[in-house]
């Protein structure tokens, strides 16, 4: 997909991101329940200015959250990726590829010198993708979540920007 153009989300994408994040939503990947039909996407914590959005055949096709990691400022110099979600129709034509390099340099920009995330054992899918995005496991919770039945492991990856 070659289309593919990643910018910074508005507050009007609201409603298309809030469809998308309850349309996505599978314990493979989440640990709170979806979002309810009438929750707005944006929060007071995460409003549009930390979330990316690709776009392609005219569409939304997915986003990722670039946050600071904690509020400390001894770690300002550390960004974390926040709710990747690429949209099925999307899946398998560079979009989560995109957007977690897009989201790096965003946390370049932002004067970061490391980008981490947290990703659930079972989800090779997003583990591989971040991997060919040049993070590296930096650590693991076993059995951290209980998710439909069963204990799956919390792994920390990171990289250098």
């Amino acid at each position: 997909m070659s289309d593919i153009r990643v910018r910074p989300a508005l507050l009007s994408d609201d409603p298309a991101l809030a469809r998308l994040e309850r349309a996505t939503w599978s314990t493979l990947h989440a640990v709170r329940p979806p979002l309810e039909e009438h929750e707005d996407f944006f929060s007071e914590r995460f409003g549009p200015d930390v979330y990316l959005v690709a776009e392609a055949e005219g569409r939304i096709a997915g986003f990722v959250g670039v946050v600071p990691s904690t509020p400390l400022a001894s770690n300002a110099h550390v960004r974390r990726l926040q709710g990747l979600a690429v949209d099925t129709w999307a899946r398998g034509r560079g979009v989560g590829l995109e957007l977690v390099v897009a989201a790096v340099e965003a946390a370049r920009r932002q004067g970061a010198r490391r980008v981490t995330l947290r990703v659930l054992g079972h989800n090779t899918p997003a583990r591989r993708l971040y991997e060919a995005a040049g993070f590296t496991v930096e650590g693991v919770l076993p059995g951290e979540f209980l998710l439909d039945g069963a204990y799956v492991d919390d792994v920390f990856m990171g990289r250098a920007v």
